[in-house]
């Protein structure tokens, strides 16, 4: 933990990414209460109105509070990027996990299914299976999740690979430990550095997939707030209207870019080979 605090110390531009982040997740959390607007509510008195006094950032073709509705959309861009990630960790684990410990046959076995899931164009599977099923938020968390696993399995297998050996493994083993035991109690500990790198980079990756289902209409139906369906239906106002499209479009990006810088800053400090080049 001390190494992290110091990366973040030594990287403004992680740090600064953290506070964002942070604030994005309180925000999310706290929607309700500082939200000036309902996003939801229209108003045809205050349709495309540009940034101003009653409206900070504007107002859409509905006169709905751009502010109000990026706020709610955060929320959604967080609890999909948080959930999706976290069920890619769980089934990335266990995969790696029992190759990388097992080996053999066992591996073989596991390794080119994760080949074969590698072969299809993720976001094109994750197009397809949306375009059958109902869409929603929690189907969009599911399949972001079940499509998202295979890098953090070859990860984690790696790891288990180079540690199933070694002397606290073989020391756990004589004292009659059972396999389970020395998988996720002994050895997965010690590979906490790539799973906090990978699952930061891949909350970052799960909000932009999420934003590209909802600007192209799957997942996120209206009227709910999402940062990519607001960018698709700002793109037909893009000319007359810039706030439509500009600022949901900072807040993916800035988003994005903020749990990428985080994700490398946590690389930096728990991975010895790249905390070492600087």
């Amino acid at each position: 933990m001390n190494e992290i605090i110091n990366a973040f110390k030594k990287n403004k531009l992680a740090l600064i990414s953290l506070i964002f982040i942070l604030l994005v997740i309180i925000s999310a959390l706290f929607a309700p209460y500082i939200s000036p607007y309902n996003p939801d509510k229209i108003d045809v008195n205050a349709i495309l109105q540009p940034p101003n006094p009653a409206h900070m950032l504007g107002t859409d073709q509905l006169g709905r509070d751009i502010l109000s509705r990026l706020i709610y959309g955060g929320r959604i861009s967080i609890e999909v990027g948080f959930i999706a990630v976290s069920l890619s960790l769980f089934i990335g684990i266990f995969m790696g996990a029992y190759a990388g410990y097992y080996g053999g046959v066992t591996d073989s076995i596991l390794m080119r299914f994760v080949d074969i899931m590698l072969t299809f164009p993720s976001f094109f599977l994750i197009l397809a299976i949306s375009a059958i099923l109902k869409p929603s938020i929690i189907n969009i968390m599911i399949i972001i999740g079940l499509t998202s696993w295979m890098g953090i399995a070859r990860i984690i297998r790696a790891e288990f690979t180079q540690n199933r050996e070694k002397d606290y493994v073989l020391a756990a083993k004589a004292a009659g430990a059972s396999d389970s035991y020395i998988m996720f109690f002994e050895i997965l500990p010690n590979t906490i550095a790539p799973i906090l790198v990978s699952a930061t980079l891949g909350v970052a990756g799960a909000i932009l997939i999420q934003a590209s289902l909802a600007f192209l209409g799957i997942g996120i139906m209206p009227p709910t707030a999402s940062w990519g369906g607001m960018l698709s239906r700002g793109k037909t106002y893009i000319m007359v209207a810039w706030w439509l499209t500009l600022f949901p479009g900072i807040a993916i990006l800035l988003t994005v870019l903020s749990f990428n810088l985080i994700g490398e800053a946590v690389r930096n400090a728990l991975d010895p080979r790249y905390s070492g080049e600087r």
